[in-house]
């Protein structure tokens, strides 16, 4: 883990994933990546650790859904790590917040406002799903239905 860390770190990256001998690093804003990933590619998350820089709910329910083991982070929420707990995903962080803030700093990021409420990680992703066709009317849904 330690060396997924580093990496983040140094390269700048908004997250890093290892799976097996296999290392990805990944630089869009908030969850795109690991959203991606689930729809596109979610084999490589099952098992995967990872490091970000920031996580909050939507984030870790996309961890959930992918089969994640291990996260780091720099910072992550209460809600975060509440829907974590029991998950069987391993998470280490720096810093706990109340809740992640948005870009500008002058209130909540709009997917932890989103997933605040969620009680499980398949809420999370309906939810996920409305905000990311909101903002990306192209992003294409293949394959997320068989994971609900």
């Amino acid at each position: 883990m330690e060396e997924l860390v580093r990496t983040l770190r140094e390269g700048g990256y908004s997250c890093v994933i290892r799976n097996g001998g296999v290392l990805r690093t990944f630089s869009q804003r908030g969850v795109a990546d690991l959203y991606d990933l689930l729809v596109q590619d979610a084999q490589f998350l099952r098992g995967a650790w990872v490091a970000d820089k920031v996580v909050g709910k939507a984030a870790v329910a996309l961890m959930i859904l992918g089969g994640v083991e291990r996260l780091h982070t720099g910072v992550i929420s209460t809600p975060a790590l509440d829907l974590a707990a029991g998950s069987g995903l391993e998470v280490a962080f720096d810093e706990q917040v109340p809740h992640i803030i948005n870009r500008a700093h002058d209130g909540w990021c709009p997917l932890e406002r989103l997933c605040y409420d969620a009680a499980t990680a398949g809420e999370c992703l309906g939810r996920i799903e409305g905000f990311i066709l909101r903002m990306k009317p192209e992003a294409r849904m293949q394959g997320v239905d068989a994971m609900r």
